[in-house]
C-alpha cells in the first residue's frame, strides 16, 4: 500500500476583499474566504486601509498597520472570527 501525504503551504500569497468577504490566497493554491463582518476593525476600515497589508509571522500571518489588525492563516482555516471585546 502506498500512502502519500499532501504537501500544503499555508503561507499568504495575496489578500483581497469584496463587499462582504475577506479573501486570502495561499501559496499552495487554496483560497480562504470568510465574512468581513467577523473582523470589525477590517469591516470599519476604508478600502485604502484594507489594501495596506503586509505578511508577518514568516508568511503565516497578515498585518494591517493602519487598523492594528493581525490574522493568521491557521485561524482563518479554523474559521475563527475575531474575539469579542469584554
Amino acid at each position: 500500500m502506498n500512502i502519500s501525504a499532501k504537501v500544503t503551504d499555508e503561507r499568504v500569497l495575496d489578500v483581497r476583499f469584496d463587499e462582504h468577504r475577506l479573501i486570502v490566497d495561499l501559496m499552495d493554491g487554496r483560497t480562504i474566504s470568510v465574512p468581513l463582518a467577523w473582523y470589525p476593525r477590517l469591516a470599519a476600515a476604508t478600502p485604502e486601509q484594507r489594501a495596506h497589508w503586509e505578511k508577518c509571522g514568516g508568511g503565516y500571518g497578515i498585518h494591517w498597520p493602519d487598523v492594528d489588525e493581525d490574522l493568521s492563516t491557521e485561524g482563518l482555516l479554523r474559521g475563527a472570527p475575531a474575539a469579542r471585546a469584554a
